[in-house]
């Protein structure tokens, strides 16, 4: 097998907004980035985005972003350096979507804790929101993808070394979780804050991981 450096997943949790910084559920609602939200982004932009840094533009073979527009100005910033001709191609989907909180949207912990004590997201979901079922459905189907991209960059030199997923923080505590193959419930001993990036590496199939 010819020797490829081991292919890498980006996470990014888009940037501090209102509701992320007083701890409200934030799912559907299309909440914008605070002014000191962006101004995070933008330093990670100086210190880790470019051909020399943790992250190199030419790289990126996959980008997934979520629809909101807490994620998509996230995205933007962050390569916002790049000329535009050179910003990395993105799909926009509802596949790395926060987690539907149905009933609990806008709600903080606390409060929902008034209505059912015993509640824990992690094995309870979200009534008229999604179940926990529901979530880790739509994880794994994102995990398959990413390592289909990663096995035909390892395997057969096929696109670019590292895939990218823009998205919010309960939906990126259960994917790691998923990623290292245990229940979702994994994901309450994760904490990705506001602006948070992190990097998994492929493994399983690939040999030296």
């Amino acid at each position: 097998m010819p020797s490829r450096a081991v292919p890498r997943l980006f996470l990014i949790r888009h940037g501090q907004t209102e509701w992320s910084q007083n701890g409200r559920h934030t799912g559907r609602s299309d909440i914008p980035l605070t002014a000191k939200g962006e101004e995070i982004i933008l330093s990670h932009n100086k210190q880790i985005v470019g051909d020399d840094k943790l992250i190199k533009p030419a790289n990126l073979t996959h980008v997934l972003v979520s629809p909101r527009q807490r994620a998509q100005k996230t995205f933007h910033l962050l390569f916002s350096s790049l000329p535009a001709d050179c910003l990395p191609a993105y799909t926009t989907t509802e596949d790395v979507r926060e987690w539907d909180y149905g009933a609990y949207e806008g709600l903080t912990s606390a409060q929902i804790r008034e209505l059912n004590p015993a509640w824990d997201i992690w094995t309870d979901g979200c009534p008229d929101g999604e179940s926990v079922q529901d979530i880790t459905q739509r994880i794994d189907r994102v995990i398959a993808q990413v390592r289909e991209w990663h096995r035909e960059w390892y395997e057969e030199g096929k696109g670019d070394r590292d895939c990218m997923i823009v998205a919010h923080a309960h939906y990126l505590r259960s994917l790691v979780s998923r990623w290292v193959e245990f229940p979702i419930k994994l994901g309450t001993h994760f904490n990705i804050e506001p602006a948070g990036v992190s990097r998994v590496y492929a493994h399983a199939w690939c040999r030296v991981c």
